[in-house]
């Protein structure tokens, strides 16, 4: 049961997560840090209260919507032209990382079973994708090299729950099964994308339905909750059910004329986007306490674990990706993949420093069984808990606090000329769509030629604002006077409107005014200001 003193603490959080960003942009340092070393702060402080949430509320909670909010900034042929780099990284180092994890722990701490190891090594596998993309996001990085973290920690979640469960199973259990085992990682992925696949075309269906902005937003916050769950009771993968959705919403509920739901849509999850991460990260470090009362008595051997633990993650990275991106190199260069992957050593390095576990690391943590199927405890399970906590904390903080200035130091940075390029040719084809559609209107109706004229030179605007260095120097100072010409208009344009706003509103107090028609006036005056 929530209470007064814990909802507080949520609402802490969430002004934390709102202060967050542009105390991290002021210093320079990521906000998903800061709010771990928030939650670490308030964790230790004697006054604030424990937070003890249910460990399977975690995931549910917190990643449908992470996860939408960044499957949003992607898209289905990203994927696909990145699937090998995605594969060798989310399920190959996934692997890997769970089975040396696994071998090291089971050699230094006393007593641990093989299926608790491979539990631990599976829970601390997966960097995760909010804090590798919250930031790289900020540090101006290659797009390749965002793209390639941003796929990576979509997918690797899906091999590593698959893996914890597994393993789960067989300690609680005393059996396992490796034809099993495979077996349910097939179901899992294919219950998940059914499921992923049937609620994205059942929502597309309905958002065509919902004639209303509001409607429509709100069904895309209930869609990522209701794939992850129903995904999970049909004993599939919420995570890639999630994701399954999102690519596929993300690819055929686009409507290029639906501008006012595509640009609120856009406000409202980049809101939920900053509030959850804040809360997310926040709660990482609130839950500290649960790790630092395991520890009490043995600091040094505890300790001594999570730096072996710690270590082994991140070396292992390192030397999975030095030969796993010399190989794609190669082949990328034999065959000519049209796939995004790093193009220096320096490019690698960032990508190995970059791999921060966080939210999904401690849900899994967390949610290890209290007791086996025989009623005895699960074994070792405070030293896998602070195990796990130890590789949080020492892989978010420290490489968190440190990635920006080794991206800094690599002079690690975006290809401005090729990304202005780009941005270019789109501009180009946008004002060639225009006018192609002019000449189009032009063949069945009949425009006086000043209009058609003025319509043609808007054309040549709408290309000209995405690149302003579009055409040749004439036709680029003409614009230039056009520009100027229409701010002013637009400067006085805003002032008149202002005024208009003013006196709507200062209507909504006046006696016998009726809040709701002043407020949908107020709407109307707001819309014909954004256009």
């Amino acid at each position: 049961m929530l209470t007064v003193d814990q909802l507080a603490l949520l609402f802490v959080l969430l002004l934390g997560a709102v202060v967050s960003v542009p105390v991290g942009d002021r210093f320079g340092l990521p906000a998903p840090v800061l709010m771990t070393l928030l939650g670490i702060g308030l964790a230790v402080a004697d006054f604030v209260p424990n937070v003890d949430i249910p460990p399977d509320l975690i995931l549910p909670a917190l990643l449908p919507p992470l996860l939408y909010a960044a499957v949003r900034r992607t898209s289905w042929r990203q994927f696909t032209a990145n699937k090998r780099p995605i594969f060798l990284l989310a399920v190959a180092l996934v692997f890997v990382t769970t089975a040396v994890v696994a071998l090291v722990a089971g050699a230094i701490v006393p007593g641990l079973p093989i299926a608790a190891a491979v539990a631990l090594g599976a829970l601390v596998a997966p960097p995760d994708p909010v804090a590798a993309t919250a930031v790289a996001g900020q540090l101006g990085l290659p797009r390749r090299l965002v793209s390639i973290l941003e796929g990576e920690g979509l997918f690797n979640d899906v091999t590593a729950i698959v893996l914890y469960h597994v393993a789960i199973a067989a300690a609680v259990s005393g059996t396992f099964s490796l034809p099993n085992a495979v077996l349910d990682l097939v179901l899992s992925a294919v219950v998940a994308v059914a499921v992923g696949l049937a609620l994205g075309w059942a929502a597309n269906r309905l958002m065509d339905l919902l004639d209303d902005v509001t409607l429509q937003i709100g069904l895309t916050l209930l869609v990522p909750y209701a794939s992850y769950v129903l995904a999970e009771e049909l004993h599939g993968s919420g995570v890639l059910a999630v994701l399954t959705t999102a690519l596929f919403l993300a690819e055929y509920a686009t409507d290029a004329d639906d501008v006012m739901t595509r640009l609120a849509g856009h406000t409202f999850w980049n809101v939920v986007d900053t509030l959850v991460t804040g809360v997310a990260f926040g709660l990482i470090g609130l839950e500290l306490h649960n790790a630092l009362r395991t520890a009490s008595g043995r600091w040094g051997e505890m300790l001594g674990w999570a730096a072996a633990i710690v270590a082994v993650v991140v070396l292992v990275r390192l030397a999975y990706l030095l030969p796993a991106t010399w190989l794609t190199k190669r082949l990328h260069a034999k065959r000519d993949y049209d796939e995004e992957i790093p193009t220096s050593w320096r490019e690698t390095v960032v990508m190995w420093w970059a791999g921060m576990r966080g939210v999904a690391s401690a849900a899994l943590a967390l949610a290890i069984p209290l007791k086996m199927d025989d009623g005895s405890p699960f074994p070792d399970r405070d030293e896998i808990v602070f195990i796990a906590f130890g590789v949080i904390m020492g892989t978010l903080v420290l490489q968190g606090l440190t990635l920006p200035w080794l991206v800094k130091r690599l002079g690690v940075r975006a290809d401005t000329g090729s990304e202005k390029a780009f941005e270019k040719a789109l501009a180009i084809r946008a004002a060639k769509a225009a006018k192609r559609r002019l000449r189009e209107i032009e063949d069945v109706e009949e425009l006086p030629e000043e209009l058609s004229e003025q319509l043609l030179r808007r054309a040549f605007d709408i290309g000209a604002r995405i690149s302003p260095d579009l055409g040749d120097e004439e036709r680029r100072e003409a614009h230039e006077q056009r520009v100027r010409r229409m701010k002013r208009v637009r400067r006085i344009q805003g002032e008149m409107m202002s005024a208009a706003r003013h006196e709507v509103l200062a209507a909504r107090s006046e006696p016998g005014a009726d809040p709701e028609i002043v407020d949908r006036v107020l709407r109307h005056l707001d819309v014909r200001s954004l256009r």
